[in-house]
């Protein structure tokens, strides 16, 4: 199978690797050539349009920032969409709006091309090594054709369903993940003001019924004061407003989820569109005139788990 990838960033060029690394016939392409030449240095082909890769790939698989640019890559004239032909498969990695990857679905679709909608959840130190969970939604039977793929790049592989059921399971568990981020920072406030030795309460708050995948990670980088978890406050912006307008759209009625929204737009405000999204404990350090730096905690983490092939769940 020969793979396309766009998307070279903080994500996308780490699932791009795995897939180098596995041997894959690979072609990639992204805005920045100082993103692409390492892989074309390691034997990785170069495409110079989006439509060019779409041509040359049985699967062409994107990862971009945000869905209007996806919209961009996929409906210019040098697009994707002007790219497939029969049976090609278009997966979409990207953190997207459901609506939205339905709508290019369907024009995949008039094609006689194929959709999937493929984020990925657990960060970019799992990315790296292909230890990151992959969510899939649309055809069943075109999920099994890109497994081999799927689990280079993963660990975890879960179909979901329909085109679309990925990216609402993704929104989702972002926003939980952002919920858990902006309550560490008010744990870690009471844990300092208590006069708690903070390495301790790390211990003890990773052994307990108050645990999460985000304490386990990004509390370790916030303690070391780096707080590099590799991804940005905008980013999360775009997260958790996908999933207030997801509730908005099906009238569900929420109380936590706008109060979000209003804490990353004052974290943005304060520290930067490009600030680590983690930063957004910082809001509690300033207003509190406290830190909470630690001994022992990493400036960045590192996966040490072995690289192993992934698996259906």
């Amino acid at each position: 199978m020969k793979v396309g990838f766009i998307g070279l960033g903080n994500v996308g060029g780490k699932l791009a690797g795995s897939l180098l690394r596995n041997k894959f016939d690979l072609t990639v392409r992204d805005l920045d050539e100082n993103l692409t030449k390492p892989f074309v240095e390691q034997g990785a082909k170069f495409a110079s349009t989006a439509k060019e890769l779409a041509e040359k790939v049985d699967l062409i698989i994107t990862c971009l920032p945000s869905p209007e640019i996806c919209s961009e890559v996929m409906e210019g004239s040098d697009g994707i969409l002007n790219g497939l032909s029969e049976n090609k498969i278009w997966l979409e990695m990207s953190t997207t709006d459901e609506a939205e990857v339905k709508r290019l679905g369907q024009k995949v679709i008039e094609k006689k091309a194929i959709p999937l909608d493929g984020p990925v959840s657990g960060g970019c130190h799992r990315a790296a090594t292909g230890n990151i969970a992959i969510f899939v939604g649309g055809e069943r039977e075109a999920f099994n054709k890109i497994l081999p793929a799927l689990t280079v790049m993963g660990i975890k592989i879960l179909h979901t369903g329909e085109l679309g059921s990925a990216s609402v399971l993704k929104v989702i568990t972002n926003y939980l993940a952002s919920v858990h981020l902006v309550a560490l920072g008010e744990a870690w406030t009471v844990a300092k003001k208590s006069n708690l030795d903070l390495t301790k309460a790390y211990k003890g708050i990773a052994v307990s019924s108050g645990n999460s995948f985000v304490h386990e990670t990004e509390s370790q980088v916030i303690l070391n004061g780096s707080y590099n978890i590799n991804f940005t406050m905008d980013l999360v912006l775009k997260d958790t407003g996908l999933f207030d307008e997801l509730a908005k759209k099906l009238n569900a009625s929420l109380e936590i989820s706008p109060k979000i929204v209003d804490i990353f737009k004052d974290g943005q405000k304060k520290y930067g569109s490009r600030a680590w999204s983690s930063m957004i404990v910082k809001r509690m350090e300033d207003i509190n005139q406290i830190n909470f730096r630690a001994e022992g905690f990493p400036e960045e983490l590192v996966d040490n788990e072995p690289e192993k092939k992934g698996h259906e769940i």
